[in-house]
């Protein structure tokens, strides 16, 4: 075995980290000489600490590490909990890439928002008859998994129709822009109603008069320039919002490869001001 500073060098950890690594409860000592104190370290604990060392270097912190250290190294639930890592990791890569894409654009033209050319339509939108499913979802990446996976199957094992041309969007029901817990109602346009389930109801929309649309490219996080643009437009050329705005859902991840090529029409109704 050998003593802590040995150890330490060999493996190149400061005997500090070792002993906090037993404080916390995720490198005991293999053996203290009770006269002494004098932690001894053996193959045991290096195996151990390597792998430590190798979960830290994903990313992991000790709290994660200490609940993941026991986990057997094939098993399914080390596979989630990495995965889940990678995800983590992969969102901090594309908000740091976009951070650094609004400060070559600052560098470039004085300002960090790479705004997209909008081009306002103002049209009538028909009314519908909608199949609906309204949830509290934990964030807009949500919809991704109940579109697909939940709202999906079960207007199919409800026989719905979907009408041409297809009409697919959502509402947001909360009084305020949230990020987390979200009330968001998504409706997707159908030849005709069917006996509402647990989870999806059916419904009338009705006709929206005027609306003033821009079409948006991207992921459906980056909405709000198009937001920002249509309110500004509204405000500018005489018309008041009169309604929920919608995203309209045309292009996305079940057709195009790459997300800068996701199209969604961006619809608020609107009015003239008297």
């Amino acid at each position: 075995m050998y003593s802590i500073g040995m150890f330490s060098k060999i493996y190149q950890v400061t005997p500090k980290t070792l002993r906090h690594y037993d404080e916390v409860g995720l490198l005991a000592p293999g053996y203290v000489d009770r006269e002494t104190g004098y932690r001894y370290y053996g193959h045991e604990q290096a195996v151990r600490l390597r792998r430590i060392l190798e979960f830290k270097r994903m990313g992991f912190s000790l709290p994660e590490i200490l609940g993941m250290i026991e986990l057997a190294p094939g098993s399914g639930e080390l596979y989630r909990r990495i995965v889940r890592k990678q995800q983590e990791i992969g969102d901090r890569i594309a908000e740091e890439n976009g951070k650094a894409a609004r400060l070559e654009h600052f560098l470039l033209y004085g300002t960090g928002e790479a705004m997209q050319e909008y081009e306002p339509v103002i049209k009538r939108i028909p009314g519908c008859t909608v199949a609906s499913m309204r949830r509290v979802i934990p964030d807009h990446g949500a919809l991704f998994d109940l579109m697909p996976n939940v709202m999906g199957p079960e207007m199919m094992r409800l026989g719905c129709e979907c009408a041409e041309p297809a009409y697919c969007f959502n509402i947001c029901r909360d009084g305020e822009y949230r990020e987390t817990d979200i009330d968001m109602e998504m409706c997707e346009a159908v030849v005709e109603a069917k006996e509402d389930s647990d989870l999806v109801t059916f419904k009338t929309i009705p006709e929206v008069p005027e609306a003033v649309c821009v079409r948006h490219y991207g992921g459906y996080d980056t909405f709000a320039p198009a937001h920002a643009f249509v309110a500004e437009w509204i405000a500018q050329n005489g018309y008041e919002l009169c309604g929920e705005p919608r995203e309209s859902y045309i292009d996305g991840i079940w057709n195009k490869e790459t997300e800068a090529e996701w199209m969604t029409e961006i619809q608020f109704p609107v009015k003239k001001v008297e």
